[in-house]
């Protein structure tokens, strides 16, 4: 029986959302693995027009019952100074139910950001969004230095997780290196969920 990693992101220039594809992609490599890509909606202070039940592009937006059905967990963010933005948070802000109950012990975990500039806050970006998941008891996962990319990238990627140097603008495509490394993570996430799942 096929076991489902869970993609959640938040985007807004599109960028975290090509990083989410990449990692999905890498976890479909795993035999006995698929990946179910979620975003978080939109907030703000105030609200003028409700957003739509379904975004207009994009994967569709999370529900509880997906963290309920995931083996894994692999969430994503653009930077807001050094931390993650406030969609996901949000989101996460309302997750007291599932922390009861204990929905997400025990299952592996896996981060990735996107930034406009290289020292726009990647590491801790990434760092603040994994205390969360500590306290719901998931199992962190970052990459090894084992992944020759890791090493060699002149743009994103960190042992904490994938990440990626959108440009100030906003242009720079992914590079092959930050590909590399976003695959890497999900496979190494639905090879540790598919272990876990086969030793309960």
């Amino acid at each position: 029986m096929n076991q489902t990693i869970l993609v959640l992101y938040y985007s807004r220039s599109g960028h975290t959302a090509q990083l989410a594809r990449l990692i999905a992609r890498g976890v479909e490599e795993v035999p006995g693995m698929n990946a179910r890509l979620r975003q978080v909606p939109p907030v703000a202070p105030v609200t003028e027009v409700a957003q739509p039940p379904e975004p207009e592009d994009g994967a569709p937006y999370v529900s509880k019952q997906d963290l309920l059905d995931c083996a894994g967990l692999a969430m994503g963010s653009p930077t807001r100074f050094g931390n993650m933005a406030a969609p996901l948070k949000y989101f996460l802000d309302s997750t007291g139910a599932e922390w009861a109950n204990g929905t997400l012990v025990g299952k592996p975990a896996a981060l990735f950001t996107s930034t406009s500039t290289m020292h726009g806050g990647q590491e801790s970006t990434l760092l603040t969004m994994a205390l969360p998941l500590l306290h719901h008891g998931m199992l962190l996962l970052g990459l090894p230095f084992t992944e020759p990319a890791l090493t060699s990238t002149q743009s994103g990627g960190t042992p904490y997780g994938v990440s990626h140097v959108a440009g100030a603008k906003g242009d720079n495509p992914i590079s092959e290196h930050e590909r590399e490394l976003a695959r890497a993570l999900g496979r190494r996430l639905a090879e540790v969920a598919r272990k876990l799942g086969s030793a309960a």
